[in-house]
């Protein structure tokens, strides 16, 4: 379905000549993913005949790299935005890094665990807890379905950068964090877990990164996405694509409306506009 209010008065899905190059990026998890986080059959053919018209295909998600490796080696994708912007990847080489303040985040640490709240430090290749373990921790990275779990180390945040942190605590524990800690961004995806990442830092701006270098016009770039932390890539993509299951805020930034992930949304959000024939 479309937002009546948005486009129903172009009274068609837009016209494109579909054998110029466009660039589509896509979330995962309730974008390519299901909430089973299994890759549905019609999600994984349109992927393959996007690429065979000659597209560019691309991730943007708030997974850590190492986190959907097995997906981008199945679908063959090369180029993607990671931690919600602050790692970007073109063509398998790093374009761009905006990692987190160091002496701020090691503050955070340390009030949160005066408050019994842990954290798990994240870079491009591994996450590490500092704490041997929390019912939180557990809880949370469970739902991811990953074969990644944090060991404990808490000296990880020294001499690297950091993209990432994970910090566990109750829906609304947040809040005194966020006055406190102003360098950082804090958005939740789990009732016990928060990313914290730098200030201002989004899938958009990751995106941005990647478009400049490809020159390709605002007209041939597209996003698909359902999460909260896709409210600015669908706000700033000129073609951007909800998923049935998205919720009403992500809808109402979006120019299109898609069925869910279970109900074939990628394949037909690509029909809707354009990309591929019915």
């Amino acid at each position: 379905m479309l937002h009546s209010d948005k486009i129903e008065t172009k009274g068609q899905k837009v016209g494109m000549n579909m054998t110029e190059k466009s660039v589509i990026f896509f979330d995962i998890d309730g974008t390519l993913l299901n909430h089973d986080k299994q890759l549905p059959l019609s999600t994984r053919e349109a992927i393959f005949k996007l690429k065979e018209l000659g597209h560019i295909v691309a991730i943007a998600t708030g997974r850590a790299p190492f986190m959907y490796e097995d997906l981008r080696e199945e679908l063959g994708i090369n180029t993607y935005v990671s931690y919600n912007g602050q790692y970007v990847v073109l063509n398998g080489e790093v374009l761009h890094t905006n990692p987190l303040n160091i002496p701020s985040l090691e503050k955070l640490t340390e009030v949160a665990l005066s408050n019994n709240y842990p954290v798990v430090f994240m870079d491009h290749e591994d996450m590490k807890a500092n704490v041997p373990e929390h019912d939180f921790i557990s809880e949370s990275i469970a739902s991811l379905k990953i074969e990644h779990f944090p060991s404990h180390d808490p000296n990880y945040y020294k001499g690297r950068e950091l993209y990432q942190t994970l910090f566990f605590c109750p829906e609304g524990e947040e809040k005194p964090y966020e006055q406190e800690f102003k360098d950082f961004d804090f958005v939740r995806w789990h009732p016990l877990s928060v990313d914290i990442l730098p200030k201002g830092g989004s899938k958009a701006k990751g995106i941005e990164k990647i478009v400049e270098k490809l020159r390709i016009p605002a007209e041939r770039q597209f996003a698909f996405g359902d999460g909260l932390n896709d409210l600015e890539m669908l706000s700033s993509v000129q073609n951007s694509v909800a998923m049935g299951n998205a919720e009403d805020t992500v809808k109402a930034v979006a120019k299109y409306v898609t069925k869910s992930v279970e109900e074939d949304g990628i394949l037909n959000g690509l029909q809707m506009v354009g990309l591929l024939e019915p």
